[in-house]
């Protein structure tokens, strides 16, 4: 076993809790964002939350992980459903990672072409 989700899942929300008694103001506003996240409800729930599993992949993501996890399961989703989310998350993963790397390539190119340059700071 990797990680020990549910109890990963169980400390966190300690965790969270003692963040929301330092920072209530905070707690309060991420809760509101994440109470609007579905706030025209053109997608039930399994589709959420395989969003959420693929988004938590990309975004290396933990505890989104294991609370997503569980709501996953919950509304029901499928193994082969999740494989799925999965391999979307991956394959757009490495993409971005293509995209970045073509980004990269053209700014190095630019910062080569003889065009006056500030001074880099170092």
């Amino acid at each position: 076993m990797l990680v020990d989700w549910i109890s990963y899942l169980r400390e966190g929300r300690r965790a969270g809790a003692k963040l929301a008694k330092a920072n209530p103001k905070m707690v309060e506003g991420y809760q509101a964002l994440s109470a609007g996240q579905n706030g025209n409800g053109a997608l039930d729930a399994r589709t959420r939350e395989l969003i959420a599993l693929a988004v938590a992949v990309t975004t290396r993501c933990d505890t989104c992980i294991a609370v997503h996890a569980q709501r996953a399961r919950e509304a029901g989703v499928t193994e082969a459903e999740l494989a799925d989310a999965m391999g979307t998350a991956v394959a757009l993963n490495a993409g971005a990672a293509y995209s970045y790397a073509m980004r990269t390539l053209e700014a190095f190119d630019q910062f080569g072409e003889k065009t006056p340059a500030e001074p880099s700071a170092r």
